[in-house]
């Protein structure tokens, strides 16, 4: 893997980016951030209470990722997880770090509905998952990075992703 390359596990609310992430940073043994941590209180107040963010309330959130990804750039890489929904959230952090790659997890609507009912203890209430798919903006062709398909368990979805990174020429 590159030195400088920073991955950002992306996708709508449900599709395990924090359980892959953490399964992909640490078969690359690097640093990982989780990117509901960058969030303002005032963000994470507004999604609990089912009022899903506008762009507004996005942007010192993508700038606080921003700072982190361009800083593990320098320092090695690292990955993050971060819904970078659309494709002006992941171009600014792309100014960070221009060669970031991005993983986009992706599944139907029914399994990742399923998987918000039965998790317990996070901000993020199923009714926002109609925002979520409704922002999304899959990766482009001129985007580094690869979608990987969310069914199976978080060690098949992990092992996809690392092939993915491996087509790409980011993973070992």
């Amino acid at each position: 893997m590159s030195s400088q390359r920073v991955i950002v596990v992306m996708g709508v609310a449900g599709t395990g980016k924090t359980t892959v992430g953490r399964l992909l940073a640490e078969a690359l043994g690097l640093p990982y951030a989780e990117g509901d941590a960058f969030h303002p209180a005032a963000n994470v107040a507004k999604m609990s209470a089912g009022v899903p963010l506008d762009d507004g309330d996005r942007l010192p959130w993508l700038d606080a990722i921003g700072e982190w990804i361009g800083h593990r750039a320098g320092q090695g890489g690292g990955v993050v997880a971060a819904s970078c929904l659309k494709r002006a959230y992941r171009d600014r952090l792309r100014a960070t770090a221009p060669d970031a790659v991005f993983v986009h997890l992706s599944g139907d609507r029914p399994l990742i509905e399923r998987r918000m009912a039965d998790r317990k203890g996070h901000f993020m209430p199923p009714s926002l998952l109609d925002s979520q798919f409704a922002a999304l903006e899959p990766l482009q062709a001129d985007e580094t990075g690869a979608a990987v398909d969310v069914t199976g368990t978080p060690e098949e979805i992990t092992e996809r992703a690392l092939a993915a990174l491996r087509d790409l020429g980011t993973a070992p």
